[in-house]
């Protein structure tokens, strides 16, 4: 029977609870003056993160950066690209393609986390309006094809992200993307959140179920005039 080497040894699995240190890592959120981006701003800069917002107006930028406090930087959306590690797109859906466009050259290379849900409204409520590319996500990826397109942040409610009064938020948080090492990244970011849990939820692809489920959450919420987010069972 021949002998194991280590050269034909194959290597352990990775743990999927062994996420990196992301603690000096600088977060730019793009679309950080509206309530989403705003909201995940300030959890993130409360629990530590160098953060930056990001708007077509660096004024805008810094006057919701000064409101923030907690060391939070505001400049306009390509600065705030260019000084960041990670940058989360939070913009209006409606103006998602036109912002990726414009910052294709200063995203090449980033780690970019798309949070944005394509919806449509009308007198029977929100419903999931599905891109030419697929999903938002994957529409990012098209849009820049030199940066490395994860998504998240989905299923948040802003209210509960920008109340000071809460100090967790119980909620898991789905990520998804073409490279493992990437998610990682993102996961060990959401659980930086108190009260967050980043879970690994597949590739790309699977975007499109992940964003449309806000949908359904609009519904929720509404119903029981609540903010519920996503827990998922058995990991």
């Amino acid at each position: 029977m021949p002998t194991m080497t280590s050269e034909t040894a194959k290597p352990a699995p990775k743990d999927p609870y062994d996420l990196p240190d992301v603690s000096g890592l600088t977060v730019g959120v793009l679309g950080g003056t509206g309530d989403q981006g705003r909201g995940l701003a300030y959890r993130l800069a409360k629990a530590g993160q160098r953060v930056v917002i990001g708007s077509r107006s660096a004024e805008r930028a810094q006057a919701a950066a000064d409101e923030l406090g907690l060391g939070v930087a505001g400049a306009d959306n390509e600065e705030c690209a260019r000084r960041s590690d990670i940058v989360i797109v939070a913009v209006p859906w409606e103006g998602h393609a036109k912002t990726l466009e414009t910052l294709r050259e200063v995203l090449a290379g980033k780690l970019v986390v798309d949070c944005v849900n394509p919806l449509g409204f009308d007198k029977k409520g929100a419903y999931a309006l599905k891109p030419e590319e697929g999903s938002a996500a994957e529409q990012a990826a098209a849009l820049l094809p030199e940066a490395r397109v994860t998504a998240a942040f989905h299923h948040l409610s802003a209210v509960l992200l920008q109340d000071p009064g809460i100090d967790e938020i119980e909620t898991d948080v789905m990520v998804l993307g073409e490279s493992r090492a990437d998610t990682d990244i993102v996961q060990a970011l959401a659980n930086r959140i108190p009260g967050m849990r980043g879970v690994f939820a597949g590739r790309l692809r699977g975007a499109h179920q992940v964003e449309s489920l806000v949908a359904n959450l609009i519904s929720v919420n509404r119903r029981y005039k609540a903010h519920a987010g996503v827990r998922l069972t058995d990991i």
